[in-house]
């Protein structure tokens, strides 16, 4: 049928149909939630917007039931997925199965939250989701999260796209106050950006700059007045003021061979700069792409930043 041709390709995210309708190309294959222990862990999904009919995915070690019973309880990972806030979701393969590692290792509680994606849903609609489940979260809605989570011992974490949102999630906890408060913030690769690059060493290939400038003011964020130079992209390199970050140690993982790797190292120092009185810690991967610990989660690498993000949740 015509109206159902191609007029535009955004490879590797999505393309746009004549009749108006967006195909995205991956992110779109789904892992079930279940109550019978995979790899140690039980999952379920609960609606916390029915307004947008948006759901987390809660995550629990199996044998979490007796230590509940022995009074006590477990650190709460609130994870936000990556994406370019254009595809992927919590119930995906790969985020239920790291997840998954993540939990049966760290004996934590998480909750892998789901939020509205761009073109559809343009910038800001990811970030006021991410608040709202921060907000259904810390009003303890949920049975899982009453009996088992230990809010002294809260954590944020994402990649990509979902780091830059961990950030934020981070700032608007410190503004607003909340309580009890969030432990630390882990971003791995964060997708932070601007219109120049940060130093010598930042992409300066024009074409790859002029892809991710097209992406973000075009498909995630075409209301944007300053572009990439949009305070919720360009935290490194803009005014932003990142000193009330509400947490008390972050740790940033970045890789040499990522596009965002010389901003993730930016910001890092920018933090270190700002006058916040917490502990950052940076982890570099040299030779690794962005996100590669998803995609080669079995690589050596993959393995040593897993450690590390376990060591920061377990050592809190």
């Amino acid at each position: 049928m015509e109206s159902d041709k191609t007029t535009e390709h955004h490879l590797p995210f999505i393309r746009f149909l004549k009749n108006g309708r967006v195909e995205r190309l991956s992110g779109n294959d789904i892992n079930p939630a279940s109550l019978n222990p995979q790899n140690d862990v039980v999952s379920k999904d609960v609606v916390y917007s029915p307004e947008h009919n948006l759901s987390v995915r809660m995550f629990l070690p199996n044998k979490s039931t007796k230590l509940a019973t022995a009074g006590n309880k477990l650190p709460l990972l609130i994870y936000f997925h990556g994406g370019a806030y254009i595809i992927q979701s919590p119930f995906s393969p790969v985020y239920h199965n790291y997840l998954t590692e993540v939990v049966k290792t760290a004996n934590c509680l998480a909750v892998s939250v789901q939020y509205r994606l761009a073109p559809e849903h343009p910038v800001p609609a990811a970030y006021d989701d991410s608040w709202s489940a921060i907000q259904w979260i810390f009003t303890h809605s949920d049975d899982w999260i009453n009996e088992y989570a230990d809010f002294d011992r809260v954590f944020i974490a994402g990649d990509s796209a979902g780091a830059n949102i961990s950030h934020h999630m981070g700032i608007r906890a410190g503004e607003e106050k909340l309580k009890p408060g969030i432990k630390g913030i882990v971003m791995v690769h964060p997708g932070f950006w601007g219109k120049d690059p940060i130093d010598e060493h930042d992409v300066q290939d024009r074409e790859i700059r002029s892809r991710i400038t097209y992406i973000w003011e075009k498909i995630v964020s075409p209301n944007s007045v300053d572009g990439v130079n949009d305070p919720w992209f360009n935290v490194v390199g803009g005014g932003s003021d990142i000193s009330g970050l509400g947490c008390d140690k972050v740790l940033v993982a970045v890789a040499g061979k990522d596009v965002f790797w010389r901003q993730g190292l930016a910001y890092t120092a920018k933090l270190k700069k700002s006058g916040w009185k917490g502990m950052v810690e940076v982890v570099e991967d040299e030779e690794e792409g962005h996100c590669f610990h998803l995609h080669n989660p079995n690589s050596q690498n993959a393995s040593k930043l897993m450690k590390k993000f376990l060591e920061f949740i377990i050592l809190s």
